[in-house]
């Protein structure tokens, strides 16, 4: 069992860096070369490339929204829980492995545009943890009511477009300045009837 997980391990790094440095053209040859495993590890472990590739994003999403959890503690109200969330995400933008989370982003992308039966699995595993995060502000008050489950996933979809958006600019150098302040400010404008929709 142990060396099983640790084989699992092994793929699912090496296809990090594989899949950030080919996106779509990220071989299963490779991925088992450069986890000092064979292809049949893979099918073994995953049963395919693209299995390979979902649990991939699992793995790389899990702890971005185990940390987000922690950033938003129960008992906030809604404002304070975005002002929170959104601090955590520029915080992300200073990590020292930042551009490569990027870059590994941006080739998952890729992967779901060349392959259409990767893509709609892909989808879904991202709307699995964007279920995550709507279910951290669902419940909390919000100009005397609380956040229903609609409104939780409309806010959740926004927010994380606004700040991967804003984290993008941040981590390519492309804003001046992008303090906490700003994110914080620019998100809890997304708390609004109009954005949030009906209860």
């Amino acid at each position: 069992m142990e060396s099983k997980e640790r084989n699992q391990r092994a793929l699912l790094d090496a296809a990090r860096r594989i899949v950030s440095r080919d996106g779509h053209r990220a071989r299963l040859e490779e991925i088992a070369e450069e986890a000092g495993l064979t292809t049949g590890a893979i099918y073994s472990l995953f049963g395919s490339k693209n299995k390979l590739l979902i649990a991939l994003v699992t793995d790389y999403l899990g702890p971005h929204y185990d940390g987000f959890e922690h950033a938003v503690p129960a008992g906030m109200d809604l404002t304070d829980a975005v002002d929170s969330f959104a601090r955590y995400f520029r915080r992300l933008c200073d990590d020292p492995d930042a551009q490569r989370q990027l870059s590994f982003e941006i080739s998952l992308l890729d992967l779901a545009r060349h392959d259409p039966d990767l893509q709609p699995k892909l989808a879904a595993s991202v709307q699995a943890h964007e279920e995550r995060l709507a279910a951290l502000f669902t419940g909390r008050p919000h100009q005397g009511t609380p956040l229903t489950p609609q409104q939780a996933r409309r806010l959740a979809t926004a927010l994380r477009a606004l700040l991967a958006g804003l984290s993008q600019r941040v981590i390519l150098g492309l804003t001046e300045a992008a303090p906490e302040q700003y994110f914080a400010d620019t998100a809890r404008a997304l708390t609004t009837r109009h954005v949030l929709g009906p209860p």
